[in-house]
């Protein structure tokens, strides 16, 4: 029986693909294997937001060849999408397939002989239609995640993305009710609706409302106890959306609310389609229907042309939102963005201490947060043994609070209602009751 291995960089939408393409592969009978030992076949699912993931790549790329002189390398994803004539010209590299036509992944390792080379990548500027990539197990995991939309339009002055994923197209509502279905079957309780701009879902369909009209449908899937959204674009939630979302008891008290900046001057640069002002009408606006929501967001530090005085104002509108924690990126110039040729690039000791003080705020407003549930009750999802302390598990609340409770017993997968007693760094430690 031939062996294939994974490797994934990335986000939880490559994570997803991976997952069904191994189904595939599982399907044609091969056994998957860790990415450090010998395989017939590596799949590499490539991430290209940054020059640092086209660089992981290829280095896997390399390790990949030595570990088996005579396997098959299939190079997968959005790297391999925007770069496939340099991808096929690393040694090593049989076959390249884009963000498309990888349910056809086992056909081409099939057909594919050691020293041929296969370019599979098309224009995904003209693809139109979701491929439909669904997943039925997911091995080791209490949380599905599950790909609801592909491609974006938005065109983010610093992203690569949307030339990587292509336009959006919408996955149907009747293949996401059957894959939440089928998963709920398999045991899982929650499922991470995700995508590469989920708030575009059902842009590209007929009908009002569609994103918000999918969730009751999802939410209407018995046995199914939550439902937790990835990233969302601010301008989605207009009071007709959240008014509606409140009225579903799974979904889950978490909203990822991207911002990137809180100076207007540099989400202007950044092509991004709110003001700090909007931004802040829809901030108070979730809290009127959800009072203690977990809200965590991006940030972009050392943009093109960002001042001491855009840096100083995106930290004070940071703190007046009080995220319950915060994810700080220092700008990365990609090439074939608009952002990487712009004048008054930052330079790299400027993005390291705009980084520094921004963790360090991000690290104060989460324990604010986690503090106010000292003493609550709430349910808790246990995923695994803890890695951090020995003899404790770990799980989540809706509201995405990290908790670590003692105990003997095998916890994976189980809800149980949790004391939570005092804050530890990232995580609460807690009792069972």
């Amino acid at each position: 029986m031939k062996k294939v291995a994974f490797h994934t960089l990335g986000c939880k939408v490559n994570q997803y693909e991976t997952q069904a393409m191994t189904e595939l592969f599982e399907k044609a009978n091969f056994t998957v294997v860790p990415d450090s030992e010998v395989a017939d076949v590596y799949v590499i699912n490539t991430c290209t937001v940054t020059n640092i993931g086209d660089k992981k790549s290829r280095q896997f790329i390399r390790r990949a060849k030595k570990n088996n002189p005579h396997s098959i390398i299939a190079v997968v994803g959005c790297y391999a999408q925007t770069a496939p004539k340099e991808v096929l010209e690393i040694e090593g590299v049989n076959i390249v397939v884009g963000t498309n036509e990888r349910g056809k992944i086992v056909e081409f390792v099939e057909q594919c002989q050691i020293n041929e080379k296969i370019n599979a990548v098309d224009d995904i500027m003209q693809v139109k239609e979701f491929e439909e990539l669904s997943v039925q197990e997911i091995k080791g995991k209490t949380r599905a995640f599950l790909k609801i939309q592909e491609g974006c339009n938005q065109y983010c002055a610093y992203c690569i993305i949307p030339y990587a994923r292509g336009p959006i197209r919408s996955r149907k509502a009747t293949d996401i009710i059957k894959e939440v279905k089928t998963l709920v079957a398999n045991g899982f309780q929650e499922v991470v609706l995700t995508g590469i701009h989920v708030a575009s879902y059902g842009k590209d369909l007929e009908g009002e409302n569609p994103l918000i009209n999918l969730l009751k449908q999802v939410n209407a899937v018995e046995g199914l106890k939550r439902i937790r959204l990835s990233s969302l674009e601010p301008t989605i939630i207009t009071e007709e959306f959240i008014s509606e979302l409140v009225t579903l008891d799974k979904i889950c008290q978490h909203f990822h609310l991207s911002l990137q900046s809180g100076s207007d001057a540099v989400l202007k640069r950044m092509n991004r389609k709110y003001t700090t002002e909007e931004y802040r009408q829809i901030v108070t606006r979730i809290r009127k229907y959800y009072p203690k929501i977990a809200l965590t967001t991006d940030i972009i530090v050392g943009f093109p042309g960002e001042t001491d005085e855009d840096f100083e104002t995106t930290y004070q509108f940071v703190e007046e939102m009080a995220f319950s924690d915060i994810h700080v990126f220092k700008f990365s110039p990609r090439k074939g963005t608009p952002a990487a040729d712009f004048p008054d690039q930052v330079n790299g000791v400027k993005k390291h201490h705009r980084s520094e003080r921004l963790i360090a705020l991000g690290q104060k407003m989460r324990e604010e947060y986690q503090r106010q549930f000292i003493g609550e009750i709430k349910e808790v999802l246990f995923e695994s043994n803890s890695k951090e302390m020995s003899g404790y598990s770990e799980g989540l609340t809706e509201d995405y609070l990290k908790v670590l409770v003692p105990t003997t017993e095998e916890l994976e997968g189980k809800f149980k209602n949790v004391l939570l007693d005092y804050v530890k760094e990232e995580y609460i430690i807690g009792k069972i009751i």
